[in-house]
């Protein structure tokens, strides 16, 4: 991942719970900090809906799970980047 590599989570207590922050620590990731109860920050999320709304506008819609995971990976791969990219800075 590089250097500058950072661990976001957000807060969810399995995410917290020992056995993560032990295995974190064994590998040397650093955790981003981040606030309790802030999901909206997280861009991730919105990732998410953009590809969720990508999947209902499928049409045929996927009707098995083979079909959702390719269609999953289709959407994924044709998200451009700049609009992750200004997600992400948007909350930075």
């Amino acid at each position: 991942m590089g250097a500058e590599f950072l661990f976001m989570d957000d807060n969810a207590r399995p995410h917290r719970a020992n056995i993560v922050d032990e295995c974190l620590q064994s590998e040397d990731i650093t955790r981003m900090d981040w606030p309790a109860y802030s999901p909206d920050l997280n861009p991730i999320e919105h990732v998410w809906d953009m590809l969720d709304r990508r999947i209902a506008a499928r049409q045929p819609p996927p009707t098995c799970l083979p079909e959702l995971r390719r269609a999953l990976l289709d959407e994924w791969c044709n998200i451009p980047q700049d609009q992750i990219d200004n997600l992400i800075l948007q909350h930075a």
